[in-house]
């Protein structure tokens, strides 16, 4: 197969992911596939680790449509076993690192996996008694477990409805809920984006810099991989070692969250690494400040995308910020194939430029939480005139007069104060308005007096005045139902491991605080 047949198997409207990745493999075996701080594989090298994991895993009792279940820091070996599940058939479940052992033990439980894949760190923190009832391989045994080199796995044609990978959504408590993906839905998802690079001519060296088991992580694995690409996995962020790899590798595309470009802008060292090759950054996952926006185009090279979607799918909206800097304060607009619907708490639609429950549409939707039909159901809008199932996306947003989409908070934060409407993000404006606050977070607490009320956090950096002053001055400019009851400084705001704000504990500790009547 040559280049160009690949790239006309990535126009099909489906297509088979782990045979795409042997015929990468045929066409450039010598060429980089994979790195990491250990070392490197070629695509030769890449693509027969790939049918050895699959056929160990197979002839290890692994089923059809069985999962395979992932615990460790990001490395090649990791990846391989990821796609090596996918290969023999069965189904990626990478499990969370920062969750508490009781919340691992639910997600392992309810992905139905019979292989752990675990590396020694997790080992010596769970313990020997950790799900004893799974067959436990080290990460760093697999090459010795894998089959002998140069073993094919029996060959595996995937239905566009087969599973490909359970995401577990992040959460403080309880168990999280699995998402699942399907073979159509990634091919759906990813193809478009391989196709687009190829098409460019791009050389596509990705730097993959949050954890594997984030959905977000996938937009720098899985479309490179497609595209031939060669993917660097980075087990920990670190600005300086980003810096390095990004300017040793030549790096072409990355992904990075937030607070990831935050801590480069902030970063001393930053303007004495050549980035000259990066051709385009994206970016999701959680807030992306317009100012923040501004000073990564100003100061990183390439293009930066902002991608607004959900791991459960809906609407998916992009911003190319480089082509609409004045609407950096937006998330974009719809892709194609992606539709979006703004609709009262009656499910009714609002007026054009009215904020209300946002509604999302798209080709690439879950087939629906593992083993959790009823919470399925829950996330879903039906759509009364056609029967056609959209996905409550969570947040609360506006469409401006040339379709781009403003959010103004997520529907669960939105704060009702003696019967009025307020919107956090309206709050958090005013308070980085004032000199010194770094960051700005507003949560509900209750009140006898309002039912809620707005308690303010802040990060304060230098210049800042005391939480006293910026309150009184804030509150000023806010209307009387929107004003903060209290204001405190702290340290450093509560964060998940891909930089989502948890607003779930910001809550707690203001209710610890006190201060509100």
């Amino acid at each position: 197969m040559t280049r160009e047949a690949i790239a006309a198997a990535l126009a099909e409207p489906f297509g088979n992911f782990p045979q795409l990745l042997a015929q990468w493999a045929a066409v450039q075996p010598e060429v980089p596939a994979l790195k990491d701080d250990r070392g490197e594989l070629s695509w030769r090298e890449f693509a027969d680790r790939i049918e050895r994991v699959a056929a160990r895993l197979l002839e290890t009792g692994l089923e059809k449509g069985q999962s395979v279940a992932i615990l460790g820091t990001s490395t090649i070996d990791y990846a391989l076993v990821f796609l090596g599940a996918v290969r023999a058939g069965g189904v990626a479940a990478p499990l969370t690192t920062s969750a508490s052992r009781e919340q691992l033990e639910g997600m392992a439980r309810d992905s139905g996996a019979r292989h752990l894949f675990i590396d020694a760190a997790k080992r010596a923190e769970l313990g020997a008694d950790f799900l004893p009832g799974l067959d436990h391989i080290p990460l760093e045994e697999l090459n010795a477990w894998m089959a002998p080199a140069g073993t094919v796995a029996p060959v595996f044609g995937p239905d566009p409805k087969d599973h490909f990978n359970i995401i577990y959504s992040s959460g403080t408590t309880g168990i999280p809920k699995g998402i699942v993906h399907s073979h159509q839905m990634r091919w759906r998802q990813f193809a478009t984006t391989a196709s687009s690079y190829l098409a460019a001519g791009l050389p596509v060296r990705s730097i993959a810099s949050t954890p594997l088991y984030s959905n977000t992580t996938m937009v720098a694995f899985l479309p490179p991989l497609l595209a031939g690409g060669c993917v660097r996995i980075m087990g920990k962020f670190g600005t300086i070692p980003w810096l390095e790899h990004a300017r040793a590798d030549r790096s072409t595309v990355t992904m990075l969250v937030p607070v990831q470009y935050q801590r480069l802008m902030d970063e001393p060292r930053f303007d004495e690494f050549d980035l000259s090759a990066m051709a385009l950054k994206y970016c999701t996952s959680a807030p992306f400040s317009a100012d923040l926006k501004r000073q990564v185009l100003a100061r990183m090279p390439g293009g930066l995308i902002e991608i607004y979607s959900m791991t459960e799918g809906g609407v998916v909206c992009l911003l190319p910020c480089h082509e609409f800097p004045d609407k950096l304060h937006t998330v974009g607009r719809p892709a194609p194939g992606s539709e979006l619907k703004v609709l009262d708490d009656n499910d009714q639609p609002v007026p054009p430029g009215m904020p209300g429950n946002l509604i999302g549409l798209s080709e690439t939707m879950m087939a629906g939480y593992k083993n959790q039909p009823g919470k399925t159901r829950e996330g879903y809008w039906t759509d009364p005139e056609t029967g056609q199932v959209w996905q409550r996306m969570g947040d609360i947003g506006r469409v401006d007069e040339d379709g781009f989409v403003e959010l103004v908070g997520r529907a669960k934060d939105m704060i009702i104060s003696g019967g009025f409407n307020i919107f956090p993000s309206d709050l958090e404006a005013e308070l980085l308005k004032e000199a010194g606050v770094e960051e700005a977070a507003v949560v509900g607490v209750p009140s006898r007096r309002w039912g809620e009320t707005p308690v303010g956090f802040v990060r304060l950096g230098a210049g800042a005045g005391g939480t006293d002053a910026i309150l009184a001055a804030v509150n000023a400019r806010l209307g009387k139902t929107q004003r903060l009851a209290a204001l405190h400084a702290i340290d450093e705001m509560p964060r998940s491991h891909i930089g989502k704000l948890l607003k779930t504990e910001l809550r707690e500790l203001a209710e610890r605080l006190g201060g509100v009547d």
